[in-house]
Protein backbone atom coordinates (compact mmCIF):
# COMPACT_ATOMS: atom_id res chain seq x y z
CA UNK A 1 0.00 0.00 0.00
CA UNK A 2 1.07 3.50 -0.63
CA UNK A 3 1.52 5.94 2.26
CA UNK A 4 -1.38 8.10 1.06
CA UNK A 5 -3.83 5.24 1.36
CA UNK A 6 -2.62 4.37 4.85
CA UNK A 7 -3.29 7.92 6.05
CA UNK A 8 -6.78 7.84 4.66
CA UNK A 9 -7.53 4.50 6.26
CA UNK A 10 -6.46 5.71 9.74
CA UNK A 11 -8.80 8.70 9.88
CA UNK A 12 -11.79 8.38 12.18
CA UNK A 13 -15.12 10.10 11.95
CA UNK A 14 -15.77 13.15 14.13
CA UNK A 15 -17.12 12.60 17.63
CA UNK A 16 -20.91 12.90 17.87
CA UNK A 17 -22.17 15.78 20.05
CA UNK A 18 -23.85 14.65 23.27
CA UNK A 19 -26.93 16.88 23.10
CA UNK A 20 -28.43 15.61 26.36
CA UNK A 21 -25.37 16.71 28.34
CA UNK A 22 -25.21 20.05 26.55
CA UNK A 23 -28.90 20.78 27.18
CA UNK A 24 -28.47 19.73 30.81
CA UNK A 25 -25.64 22.25 31.28
CA UNK A 26 -27.64 25.03 29.63
CA UNK A 27 -30.70 24.33 31.80
CA UNK A 28 -28.51 24.14 34.93
CA UNK A 29 -26.88 27.47 34.10
CA UNK A 30 -30.27 29.09 33.43
CA UNK A 31 -31.57 27.84 36.79
CA UNK A 32 -28.46 29.19 38.55
CA UNK A 33 -28.91 32.64 36.94
CA UNK A 34 -32.62 32.62 37.90
CA UNK A 35 -31.72 31.72 41.51
CA UNK A 36 -29.16 34.55 41.74
CA UNK A 37 -31.69 37.02 40.28
CA UNK A 38 -34.38 35.86 42.74
CA UNK A 39 -31.96 36.22 45.69
CA UNK A 40 -31.03 39.76 44.59
CA UNK A 41 -34.72 40.67 44.30
CA UNK A 42 -35.46 39.27 47.76
CA UNK A 43 -32.50 41.22 49.17
CA UNK A 44 -33.88 44.42 47.65
CA UNK A 45 -37.31 43.75 49.17
CA UNK A 46 -35.74 42.90 52.55
CA UNK A 47 -33.78 46.18 52.52
CA UNK A 48 -37.07 48.01 51.89
CA UNK A 49 -38.66 46.17 54.83
CA UNK A 50 -35.76 47.11 57.11
CA UNK A 51 -36.22 50.75 56.09
CA UNK A 52 -39.96 50.62 56.77
CA UNK A 53 -39.58 53.15 59.60
CA UNK A 54 -38.91 55.89 57.02
CA UNK A 55 -42.00 58.14 56.86
CA UNK A 56 -43.92 58.69 53.64
CA UNK A 57 -42.29 61.16 51.29
CA UNK A 58 -43.86 64.63 51.24
CA UNK A 59 -45.54 65.83 48.08
CA UNK A 60 -45.13 69.28 46.58
CA UNK A 61 -47.40 72.03 47.88
CA UNK A 62 -50.18 73.31 45.62
CA UNK A 63 -48.44 76.67 45.18
CA UNK A 64 -44.67 76.28 45.70
CA UNK A 65 -43.93 79.72 44.28
CA UNK A 66 -41.79 80.75 41.33
CA UNK A 67 -38.92 78.52 40.25
CA UNK A 68 -35.44 79.69 41.25
CA UNK A 69 -33.74 76.93 39.26
CA UNK A 70 -34.84 74.00 37.17
CA UNK A 71 -32.88 71.07 35.82
CA UNK A 72 -33.52 68.04 33.71
CA UNK A 73 -31.36 64.94 34.12
CA UNK A 74 -31.13 61.66 36.01
CA UNK A 75 -31.84 60.65 39.57
CA UNK A 76 -29.25 58.05 40.63
CA UNK A 77 -30.59 57.11 44.05
CA UNK A 78 -30.47 57.99 47.72
CA UNK A 79 -28.24 56.76 50.52
CA UNK A 80 -27.78 57.35 54.22
CA UNK A 81 -25.85 60.63 54.45
CA UNK A 82 -22.12 60.10 54.48
CA UNK A 83 -22.39 56.40 53.61
CA UNK A 84 -22.39 56.33 49.83
CA UNK A 85 -22.96 52.55 49.62
CA UNK A 86 -25.93 52.32 52.03
CA UNK A 87 -28.73 52.66 49.45
CA UNK A 88 -32.20 53.62 50.63
CA UNK A 89 -34.89 51.73 48.71
CA UNK A 90 -38.00 52.47 50.80
CA UNK A 91 -40.75 54.50 49.11
CA UNK A 92 -39.07 54.15 45.70
CA UNK A 93 -35.97 56.15 46.62
CA UNK A 94 -33.75 53.36 45.28
CA UNK A 95 -35.23 53.48 41.78
CA UNK A 96 -33.07 55.21 39.20
CA UNK A 97 -34.97 57.33 36.72
CA UNK A 98 -35.13 60.47 34.67
CA UNK A 99 -35.83 63.49 36.84
CA UNK A 100 -37.00 67.07 36.57
CA UNK A 101 -35.79 69.16 39.51
CA UNK A 102 -37.34 72.48 40.42
CA UNK A 103 -36.05 74.63 43.27
CA UNK A 104 -38.46 77.14 44.78
CA UNK A 105 -38.55 79.03 48.07
CA UNK A 106 -40.74 76.20 49.38
CA UNK A 107 -38.13 73.51 48.62
CA UNK A 108 -36.88 71.05 46.03
CA UNK A 109 -39.46 69.29 43.86
CA UNK A 110 -38.27 66.06 42.21
CA UNK A 111 -40.58 64.82 39.45
CA UNK A 112 -39.67 61.34 38.19
CA UNK A 113 -41.59 59.85 35.25
CA UNK A 114 -42.20 56.17 35.94
CA UNK A 115 -41.19 56.45 39.62
CA UNK A 116 -42.44 58.11 42.81
CA UNK A 117 -42.10 61.89 42.84
CA UNK A 118 -40.99 63.54 46.06
CA UNK A 119 -40.56 66.97 47.57
CA UNK A 120 -37.87 68.16 49.97
CA UNK A 121 -39.15 71.13 52.02
CA UNK A 122 -36.70 74.05 52.34
CA UNK A 123 -36.40 73.54 56.12
CA UNK A 124 -35.27 69.92 55.55
CA UNK A 125 -32.41 70.80 53.16
CA UNK A 126 -29.00 70.49 54.84
CA UNK A 127 -26.26 70.70 52.18
CA UNK A 128 -25.48 70.53 48.48
CA UNK A 129 -22.15 69.44 47.06
CA UNK A 130 -20.47 67.97 44.02
CA UNK A 131 -19.27 64.40 44.41
CA UNK A 132 -18.11 61.53 42.26
CA UNK A 133 -20.30 58.67 43.39
CA UNK A 134 -23.36 57.32 45.10
CA UNK A 135 -24.50 53.68 45.52
CA UNK A 136 -23.88 51.92 42.25
CA UNK A 137 -22.90 55.01 40.23
CA UNK A 138 -19.40 56.45 39.99
CA UNK A 139 -18.60 59.40 37.75
CA UNK A 140 -15.70 61.77 37.28
CA UNK A 141 -14.84 64.08 40.18
CA UNK A 142 -17.67 66.60 40.61
CA UNK A 143 -19.93 64.82 38.11
CA UNK A 144 -22.77 64.26 40.56
CA UNK A 145 -24.93 66.79 42.40
CA UNK A 146 -25.57 65.41 45.89
CA UNK A 147 -28.28 67.02 48.02
CA UNK A 148 -28.33 66.18 51.75
CA UNK A 149 -31.73 66.48 53.42
CA UNK A 150 -33.47 65.37 56.57
CA UNK A 151 -36.47 63.06 56.48
CA UNK A 152 -37.86 61.76 59.73
CA UNK A 153 -34.84 61.17 61.93
CA UNK A 154 -32.49 60.36 59.02
CA UNK A 155 -30.13 62.42 56.93
CA UNK A 156 -30.33 61.35 53.31
CA UNK A 157 -28.01 62.01 50.36
CA UNK A 158 -29.74 62.05 46.97
CA UNK A 159 -27.67 62.01 43.78
CA UNK A 160 -28.60 63.80 40.57
CA UNK A 161 -26.82 64.27 37.25
CA UNK A 162 -27.92 67.10 34.98
CA UNK A 163 -28.12 66.69 31.23
CA UNK A 164 -25.83 69.76 31.24
CA UNK A 165 -23.18 69.17 33.93
CA UNK A 166 -22.17 72.85 33.85
CA UNK A 167 -25.39 73.58 35.81
CA UNK A 168 -24.16 71.70 38.88
CA UNK A 169 -22.07 74.56 40.30
CA UNK A 170 -24.99 76.99 40.13
CA UNK A 171 -27.20 74.46 41.91
CA UNK A 172 -24.66 73.95 44.70
CA UNK A 173 -24.27 77.71 45.25
CA UNK A 174 -28.00 78.45 45.15
CA UNK A 175 -28.97 75.53 47.40
CA UNK A 176 -26.28 76.31 49.99
CA UNK A 177 -27.24 80.03 50.00
CA UNK A 178 -30.87 79.04 50.48
CA UNK A 179 -29.95 76.64 53.31
CA UNK A 180 -27.82 79.26 55.06
CA UNK A 181 -30.62 81.81 54.73
CA UNK A 182 -33.17 79.35 56.14
CA UNK A 183 -30.89 78.49 59.09
CA UNK A 184 -30.23 82.18 59.81
CA UNK A 185 -33.95 82.98 59.80
CA UNK A 186 -34.67 79.94 61.98
CA UNK A 187 -32.09 81.08 64.57
CA UNK A 188 -33.89 84.39 65.16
Amino acid sequence: MTPVLLLAAEKESAEVTDWAARIGWVVGLALFVALVYWLMREGWKWRGTLQGDLPELPSAPDDPGPARLSMSGRYHGSTTAGQWLDRIVAHGLGTRSRAELTLTDAGLDVVRPGANDFFVPAHALREARLDKGIAGKVLTEGGLLVVTWEHGDRLIDSGFRSDHAAEHNEWVETLNDMINKTETEGAR
